[in-house]
This record gives structure tokens, C-alpha cells and sequence, in this order.
């Protein structure tokens, strides 16, 4: 590919793989709202609002794929969730569709499905229990995939991403915890397959502890070689205290689940 588009470029998982991607193309195309300063030799920045169209249509101009991490990341108002999450999503598809730009790694969350029991094994077709405004605009995200998919025949990697950090920071990230190098490898996964679809993914390590089947998206060839095993003896998640009734610790979404309306 000779031009990646990268969206959401300054926020953590577009800053953890700008250096992962850096060699993947010609030229990556970084994107955000804030401004990316350390630009390397083949990186270009683009500042973009995502509720902005004409903007958006720009940006993706020339671009032979799209690694999409922009957005609002986490609980938020409505007002910048619709801006960036609902409004963001449906401009950078039509974007692709004028552009003609046809596959794309759209960062989804396990939010989505966060209001589901942690014993509950969840795959690709599991119904959506969004955890908050936010992973209810994933929701929405994923659904414009599937539609542009069907429609415009735009292909769709929605990538349920679980917790991409160094390590677990609690013992529920020991079940959702995505590596870094898990996840470039994911991306570059997606962009290898001779078909894609609008498949459903799940970034997930290879962890002992799961709630997530990824067997729908087998055919991708996606083998993670990580694991949240290394970090289980380490002191700060031994001691942490677990009320099984808690609904951070019942539910798959963890706080985000058990958290008042943001705007109250």
C-alpha cells in the first residue's frame, strides 16, 4: 500500500502504532483533532474534525486504507459522542465510499457488549449490550459497517477491542487485555486477507482467562502470540478485593457498567 490513512493519531492507541505501522506503507496519513508534532520522514498529520464532512472527504483522498482509532475513547457527553463517534463513523464511510477506498479497521469496544455476565462466552453474534453512551456510539459504528458493507460492498474489520495497555492495571483486564504487538499484527492480519467481509473481531490476547470466541474470524489467519499469564503473580493484582455482586465485577464492561449517567 503506498497512503494508510491512521485517525485518532494523538490519543494512546494511535500513538503506541504509529512506530508498529511506520514501515507498513509509503506514506501513513496521521489525522486527529489535536495536533502530532513528531512527525517521522514518511508521516504526514492532517488535523481533522471527524463531525466535519467536507473535512473528513479531504483526508481520506488518496488513501488506500484506513486504520480507524478516532473518535471520543471513552464515556463522555452525548454532544461530543454524536461529534465524534456518530457523526465521525458516518462521515469517514462516505468519505471511503467517494474515495473509493474499499476495506477498513474500524476500532470498535468491548463496550458494546459490556451489560453481558462475565461467565457468558460471547462470538461475533451475540446480541449488543452496550455499557454506556459510548459503547452504544460502537454500536452505531458497527451497524454503519455492516450497512456500508452490504450496500457499497466496503469491507469492515469491527475489532472489539478489550484493554490495549502495557500490562493489566486490574484483574478484569486479565481477561481482556490486547497486547501491542497482538494488535499491529491484527491490523496487518486484516489487510493480508484475500476477503474480508464485515467481520466481527475481538482484540484479545491469548490469555487463560476469556469471555470472547473469535472462531468467526478464523479465516483471517489472526494468531495472537501474547498473554496476560505473565502478569497474574504480580502483587498489585493479588491483592485486589472482588465483591462477585459488584456490578463492575458481574458484568463484562467493569466500570463503565457500573457507572451513573456522565451527565448527571
Amino acid at each position: 500500500m503506498k497512503r494508510v490513512l491512521i485517525t485518532g493519531a494523538a490519543g494512546h492507541l494511535g500513538n503506541v502504532m504509529r512506530p508498529r505501522l511506520n514501515d507498513w506503507a509509503t506514506e501513513i496519513r496521521l489525522s486527529d483533532i489535536a495536533k502530532v508534532d513528531d512527525l517521522k520522514a514518511n508521516e504526514h498529520f492532517v488535523q481533522c474534525d471527524l463531525g466535519d464532512a467536507d473535512t473528513v472527504i479531504s483526508l481520506v483522498e488518496g488513501c488506500d486504507a484506513i486504520v480507524h482509532f478516532g473518535g471520543v475513547s471513552t464515556e463522555n457527553t452525548f454532544d461530543n459522542i454524536l461529534n465524534g463517534n456518530i457523526k465521525g463513523a458516518y462521515n469517514l464511510y462516505e468519505a471511503a465510499r467517494k474515495n473509493g477506498v474499499k476495506r477498513i479497521f474500524f476500532a470498535s469496544s468491548n463496550h458494546v457488549v459490556g451489560f453481558h455476565d462475565r461467565e457468558t462466552l460471547l462470538d461475533a453474534h451475540c446480541a449488543m449490550r452496550p455499557d454506556s453512551m459510548y459503547g452504544l456510539s460502537k454500536c452505531f459504528g458497527e451497524l454503519l459497517a455492516q450497512y456500508y458493507y452490504d450496500k457499497f460492498g466496503i469491507e469492515s474489520a469491527v475489532v472489539r477491542i478489550g484493554s490495549c495497555f502495557p500490562k493489566p492495571s486490574n484483574r478484569r483486564m486479565l481477561s481482556t487485555w490486547l497486547s501491542e504487538g497482538d494488535l499491529s499484527d491484527l491490523i496487518k492480519k486484516v489487510y493480508a486477507a484475500d476477503r474480508l467481509g464485515c467481520t466481527v473481531i475481538y482484540g484479545v490476547s491469548d490469555n487463560p482467562s476469556t469471555w470472547w470466541d473469535n472462531r468467526y474470524a478464523k479465516f483471517i489467519g489472526w494468531t495472537p502470540k501474547d498473554s496476560s499469564a505473565v502478569f497474574e503473580n504480580e502483587a498489585y493484582l493479588q491483592e485486589e478485593q472482588a465483591d462477585p455482586n459488584d456490578p463492575a465485577v458481574r458484568f463484562q464492561g467493569g466500570g463503565f457498567a457500573c457507572a451513573g449517567h456522565f451527565e448527571d
